[in-house]
């Protein structure tokens, strides 16, 4: 059985409280999850909000028609005697999703309509949806609460509309409401009341989204509706993620396997880009795209690991373009040590490799973290050798932020000996030391490695004096992570750089 996927990201996913897309960013996701998530379809904006999102949809519909995907954009449109038709025909995309009312309650109460008269209204501008040419499917808003409290109602208005020009009925749990055994019950029923597609429409305000995604697939749902990273209002929506490993996990084997052409590969960059653009941080905790999920932390899964993956389950990180890592705390013992020291290519002496698993658990007790590309300031340590002497320093440096002016830095940088200087100016204080230090790379012959991500955190109570902790992400062939700890925010940034300066200086050398 075929399920597609419909994400709306850039409908629903918008109504994120503080989340608002440019037109540019809004035409780059929508790129993203057709050309590489190959989701089947995308829901990519709401008619009448607003000349930014006209333009936004406008810019997607001319690619999508050069590309042959016109049936596959979507917009939300209103039962208003035809203002949103208008509005999408002008905008070029080719499908309208009309919104009705799919509870009694929300007839008779929001709109003051009779059943009859709703539905009237509805047959008005389907019909004329069709007269221009859009496709048209159907959501019934609050068809959750519709099922359990006016069960007629819903089967009145699907029979009442069935021989109409509508694609398919699109079921949304609007308030979140379901369990998966509901979910399961009412989709049955539903699909038994119809020959059109049926999607279902998950909202998580139980943290029950993705659970009853899969049980309205099992119901026999022809579509599920997603979000990246789990937007939308409230609590927001399914994640786009976490329903495609679901599904492809617990429904595509047996003898009526689901598929999905959503290419799994794709999603952890999509959501990296989609945090970025909506600046809602993915939790660390967030299955699939989350930081810490394929992070064992624990000593004895990696001893499990080590010995024939006895940890590991069927959401195997390379499916998602990510790779498994061993946190270094107070919980490692030596497994989890020496997965890190492999993927750094050292090896230890047994009674070295003890000292060096109890110096971390010590630093673990104190609530220090430590990354990978830490351990050999460590096994330096435990050594007691002078073999981890920095080659690269910050001599000095200074930075200035005076009113209206741009932030100016001025670096000095020493270099197995050698001392250079530059200064420049930025967006912000480590901007402009980091324009300074690039001055300072190009003289020298030398490329800094791309910055992808930059963290502060400080500790709860909200003391000016407290220590700052920036941990920086890089790229270099492959990611890795600097930390820095200091009072100020940019000094700790910048003793992040340079510990990574070092280690890219170490590694290009050892390699």
């Amino acid at each position: 059985m075929k399920v597609e996927v419909m994400d709306t990201t850039l409908r629903d996913g918008e109504q994120t409280p503080g989340v608002s897309f440019t037109e540019s960013e809004k035409f780059n996701i929508a790129k993203l999850l057709l050309d590489e998530a190959k989701v089947d379809r995308i829901e990519v904006g709401s008619a009448r909000i607003s000349e930014g999102e006209m333009g936004a949809v406008k810019m997607i519909s001319d690619w999508a028609s050069k590309k042959g995907y016109t049936g596959r954009i979507e917009v939300l449109g209103f039962v208003d005697n035809g203002k949103s038709i208008d509005w999408i025909s002008r905008s070029g995309a080719g499908v309208m999703n009309l919104l009705c009312k799919g509870s009694l309650r929300h007839v008779t109460k929001q709109l003051q309509k009779t059943p009859e008269e709703h539905i009237s209204d509805i047959k008005r501008d389907v019909l004329a949806a069709a007269d221009k040419n859009l496709k048209v499917n159907l959501y019934l808003e609050d068809w959750s609460n519709g099922m359990k409290d006016s069960k007629e109602y819903v089967f009145e208005l699907i029979e009442a509309l069935e021989d109409l020009p509508i694609e398919r009925f699109m079921l949304p749990d609007t308030l979140g409401i379901l369990t998966p055994l509901q979910t399961y019950d009412y989709v049955k029923q539903t699909v038994a009341k119809t020959k059109k597609p049926v999607d279902f429409h998950a909202h998580n305000d139980y943290d029950l989204a993705v659970a009853n995604s899969l049980a309205a697939v099992e119901a026999g749902a022809n579509g599920v509706h997603t979000t990246v990273n789990g937007l939308g209002e409230r609590t927001g929506n399914a994640t786009l993620s976490s329903v495609v490993g679901a599904i492809n996990d617990h429904l595509g084997q047996g003898d009526a396997p689901v598929t999905l052409n959503v290419d799994e590969a794709s999603l952890n960059k999509i959501s990296k880009i989609v945090e970025a653009f909506s600046g809602v941080r993915i939790p660390a905790n967030k299955p699939i795209i989350g930081e810490n999920v394929f992070t064992q932390t624990c000593g004895v899964h990696a001893d499990g690991d080590n010995k024939d993956n006895l940890y590991c389950n069927q959401l195997a990180p390379e499916r998602f373009g990510r790779l498994r890592k061993y946190a270094l705390g107070k919980t490692s013992g030596k497994a989890s040590v020496l997965k890190n020291l492999e993927e750094l290519g050292i090896e230890l002496e047994k009674d070295v490799l003890l000292k060096v698993t109890e110096r971390i658990v010590t630093l673990g007790d104190r609530k220090e973290s430590v990354t990978t590309e830490e351990l050999p300031y460590i096994i330096s340590d435990v050594l007691g050798s002078n073999d981890m002497k920095d080659s690269i320093k910050v001599r000095n440096y200074y930075l200035c932020h005076a009113r209206e002016l741009s932030p100016v830095a001025t670096l000095s940088l020493e270099v197995d000996g050698e001392v250079f200087e530059a200064t420049s100016s930025g967006d912000g204080q480590y901007d402009a030391f980091m324009k300074a230090l690039s001055k300072v790379y190009k003289k020298i012959g030398k490329t800094l490695p791309e910055l992808i991500d930059y963290m502060v955190t400080i500790p709860p109570g909200g003391r000016t004096s407290a220590l700052v902790e920036t941990v920086i992400t890089w790229r270099n062939g492959k990611e890795f992570k600097t930390r820095g700890l200091d009072s100020d925010q940019t000094a700790s940034a910048i003793k992040a750089t340079v510990k990574m300066l070092n280690y890219v200086e170490r590694t290009s050398t050892n390699n």
